[in-house]
C-alpha cells in the first residue's frame, strides 16, 4: 500500500498543532507547481488521485528545502543526506538504481528489494508471526465452539433453538454492535499494539470465564465479552501487518490474515477431537478453554514488536517512528525513504480531512458517487461471505454430521475434516487472488458453492428410513468437505482484500469499520437463525436456502462489484466513476457476448472497454 504513503512537497505550515515555518524570500519567489493542500477545487470523488505521487514534478532544489526543513524540525539533521537521497527515490522510484548520488551499497539495496523482496530482517518476520497467531486466535474463537457446542447444549439444558442460536452468535452480535466501531477510538489511545494486546487479553479472560460457565447466560455473557475483542482484533491486525511491511511483499503479508484465520479454524476443530475422550463435564470445558493459550502468546510477543511507523508519525513521535523503521527495514536508507513518504501522507490526509470527524466521513460513504459504489461492492462481498453458507459449517457441522448419521466422536473427527480443507485451500489463495483477480474468483467459485449445498442438503433424502446410513453420510460429508474447497481461495480472501481497496485513503478506516460491521452483522443473523432455519426447513430446506443466495450473489458480483486487482488509486478512482447502471448493463451485455461467442462459436466484434474515460463520466445524480 505505498500509495498511501505518498510523499509531500514543500508544504508551508505545519498541521494539527505542529510548529509553523515561515518560507524564506528566495525559497517563496522560486517558480513552483501547485501545492498538493490545494485540493479545494477538487472533485471529492476523485480526491484519492491527490495521494498518487505529490513529489512527482517538484523542482529539486524545492525539495531538498522541504527535506531539510523536515529534519531541521525533528532532530534529524545528522541523518539529512539520507532523507535527501530517499526523498529522491521516493519522486522516482522507478529510475532510483541509476541515481548518481547512490553509493553502489545503496544501490545494490533498493535493487534487492524487487530481486530478492522476502530478503528482509529478522524482526519484520517476528511481527509476522505475532500477526498471525493473532489471526489464528481469531479462528479458534469461531471454531472450537463447534464440537463443544454437541456437549454443553445437554450439560446446560440448553433446548431453545433461539438460546442456542443466541449463545453461538453471542460473540458476532457483540462485534457488529460493539467491538468493529470501538477500534478507532481504541487505535488512537493504544495505539496498534496496545489494541491488539488488550484484544487478546480480552480473548484470554473470555476463554476462561467460556470454560467455567454453569448457565446458558453465563456462557452468552462470557462469549458476548469474547466478541469485544474479536471486532478490534480483526480491524487493526491487517492495518498493523500493512504498515509495517514493504511495499514488495506487503499484500502477501496481509493476506496471511485470512490463511492463518483458517489454521486456527482448523485447530478449534483439532480441540474438538483431542477432547472427546473425556467425560462430558468437562470435555467441552476444556474445549473451550483451550483458546485461551494462543492469546496469551500474543500478549507476551506485542510488546517485542515494533510500533506501527505509521502510528507515531500521525501522533508527531517521528523520531520513534524513524527507529521503528530501521528495525523493520534492511537499511537505513530505506528507513529514511519510508519514514519522509509516509509523512507527507499523513501532511496530505489531515489537510483532506481538516474539519471531519467520524460521522461526517461516514456520510460520505453514502453521499459520494464514487464512495457509494465501493460501499455497495464491499457490502455485496461481506453479505456474500457470510450467506453463502460457510459458517453453517464453522459453527454447526458437528450437529449437521450427528443428523447424518454420525456419532458424535465420528461428528468431531469429520468436523476436523473441514478445518483442515479450509487453511489447505487457503494456500492458493496467495497466486490467484493477484492473477485471476477478485470478481473472477467470486464468480468462478459461487457456482460450485450452490452445487455443494444443494448436493449436501439433497443428500440427507438418501435412505431416511435408515439411522446410521453410511451412503446419507458420505454423500454428506462429500458435499460440506467439496465446499470447503471452493470456498477457501474464493469468498474465504476476497473480501476482506477487496475491501482495504476499494475505498478512497480518506475514508478507508471509516470504510473498513463499516465492512467488517456488516460480515460480523450477518454472521450474527446466521448463527442466530440457522437452529430455527433447521427445524422449520429441514436439512435439504436449510442448505437449499444458502445454495440459493450463492446464486444471487454470483448475480450481485456480477453487475455491482468492479475488480480491483492490481489497480492504481487513479485507476480505482476511475473504476469506482462508472455510473452503476452502466456498469450493470455493459456487464449483462459481456454475459451474452461471450455466451454468444464460446457456446454459440460465433465471431464477434470485442465489446469496447469499459473503463477507458472513466474519468470524464459525469456523476452528477447518478449512482
Amino acid at each position: 500500500m505505498k500509495d498511501e504513503l505518498g510523499p509531500d512537497a514543500g508544504h508551508q505550515k505545519r498541521i494539527d498543532g505542529m510548529d509553523e515555518v515561515s518560507p524564506t524570500a528566495e525559497h517563496s519567489e522560486k517558480p513552483r507547481r501547485s501545492s498538493i493542500y490545494d485540493i479545494e477545487g477538487r472533485p471529492a470523488n476523485k480526491l484519492s488521485a491527490v495521494f498518487k505521487n505529490p513529489l512527482e514534478g517538484i523542482p529539486r532544489q524545492q525539495l531538498m528545502e522541504d527535506v531539510d526543513r523536515f529534519c531541521a524540525q525533528y532532530g534529524l539533521e545528522t541523518h539529512k543526506e539520507l532523507f535527501r537521497k530517499g526523498a529522491l527515490i521516493s519522486q522516482n522510484p522507478q529510475d532510483a538504481h541509476n541515481m548518481p548520488e547512490l553509493t553502489e551499497d545503496e544501490r545494490a539495496a533498493i535493487r534487492r528489494e524487487h530481486t530478492h523482496k522476502w530478503s528482509q530482517p529478522w524482526q519484520l518476520y517476528f511481527m509476522a508471526s505475532m500477526c498471525s497467531l493473532a489471526a489464528a486466535v481469531q479462528g479458534m474463537d469461531e471454531t472450537v465452539n463447534n464440537g463443544a457446542q454437541a456437549i454443553y447444549l445437554k450439560e446446560l439444558n440448553i433446548k431453545s433453538e433461539y438460546i442456542t442460536g443466541l449463545v453461538v452468535g453471542a460473540p458476532y452480535l457483540a462485534c457488529a454492535v460493539i467491538g468493529c466501531w470501538l477500534t478507532e477510538p481504541m487505535n488512537r489511545y493504544l495505539a496498534r499494539r496496545g489494541t491488539i494486546w488488550v484484544s487478546c487479553f480480552i480473548a484470554a479472560v473470555a476463554s476462561v470465564w467460556e470454560g467455567v460457565c454453569n448457565s446458558w447466560v453465563n456462557l452468552f455473557i462470557a462469549r458476548f465479552v469474547l466478541g469485544l475483542g474479536i471486532g478490534s482484533k480483526s480491524s487493526t491486525v491487517p492495518v498493523y501487518a500493512a504498515e509495517c511491511s514493504p511495499a514488495p511483499i506487503r499484500g502477501a503479508l496481509v493476506m496471511m490474515w485470512q490463511m492463518w484465520t483458517a489454521f486456527g479454524i482448523m485447530l478449534g476443530n483439532i480441540m474438538g477431537v483431542a477432547f472427546m475422550g473425556l467425560p462430558d463435564n468437562l470435555s467441552w470445558r476444556l474445549m473451550l478453554g483451550s483458546t485461551v493459550v494462543l492469546p496469551l502468546i500474543v500478549c507476551a510477543q506485542v510488546y517485542l514488536c515494533p510500533e506501527s511507523p505509521r502510528w507515531l508519525i500521525e501522533h508527531n513521535k517521528i523520531n520513534k517512528a524513524y527507529e521503528a523503521f530501521r528495525i523493520l527495514r534492511p537499511s537505513d536508507l530505506q528507513a529514511a525513504r519510508d519514514l519522509y513518504y509516509a509523512y507527507v501522507g499523513v501532511q496530505l490526509e489531515r489537510e483532506v480531512n481538516k474539519g471531519k470527524n467520524f460521522f461526517t466521513m461516514f456520510l460520505e460513504l453514502f453521499t459520494i458517487p464514487r464512495n457509494a459504489r465501493a460501499t455497495l461492492a464491499t457490502w455485496i462481498v461481506m453479505f456474500l461471505q457470510q450467506f453463502c453458507g460457510v459458517n453453517v459449517i464453522a459453527y454447526y457441522s458437528t450437529t449437521i454430521f450427528t443428523e447424518s448419521g454420525y456419532s458424535i466422536q465420528e461428528a468431531l473427527l469429520a468436523s476436523m475434516g473441514t478445518g483442515i480443507l479450509n487453511w489447505v485451500f487457503a494456500l492458493p489463495a496467495f497466486f490467484t487472488i493477484d492473477t485471476w483477480g477478485r470478481r473472477n474468483l467470486l464468480l468462478f467459485t459461487f457456482p460450485f458453492l450452490a452445487v455443494c449445498l444443494f448436493w449436501a442438503g439433497f443428500s440427507f433424502w438418501i435412505e431416511e428410513g435408515i439411522k446410521y446410513s453410511k451412503k446419507r453420510v458420505a454423500m454428506v460429508t462429500t458435499g460440506m468437505y467439496l465446499f470447503e474447497v471452493f470456498y477457501s481461495p474464493g469468498e474465504g480472501p476476497v473480501p476482506f482484500t477487496y475491501s482495504a481497496e476499494a475505498f478512497p485513503l480518506h475514508v478507508r478506516e471509516v470504510g473498513m469499520s463499516w465492512a467488517t460491521a456488516t460480515t460480523w452483522c450477518f454472521n450474527f443473523i446466521l448463527s442466530f437463525t440457522w437452529p430455527s432455519l433447521l427445524r422449520a426447513f429441514q436439512p435439504q430446506g436449510a442448505f437449499g436456502w444458502y445454495a440459493a443466495w450463492c446464486l444471487v450473489g454470483w448475480v450481485l458480483v456480477l453487475l455491482f462489484v468492479p475488480e480491483t486487482k492490481s489497480l492504481t488509486l487513479e485507476e480505482l478512482d476511475q473504476v469506482f466513476s462508472v455510473p452503476t447502471r452502466k456498469h450493470a448493463m455493459y456487464q449483462l451485455r459481456n454475459t451474452v457476448w461471450h455466451f454468444r461467442v464460446w457456446v454459440l462459436r460465433q465471431k464477434l466484434e470485442p465489446l469496447p472497454k469499459l473503463y477507458e474515460g472513466a474519468e470524464h463520466l459525469s456523476e452528477v445524480g447518478e449512482k
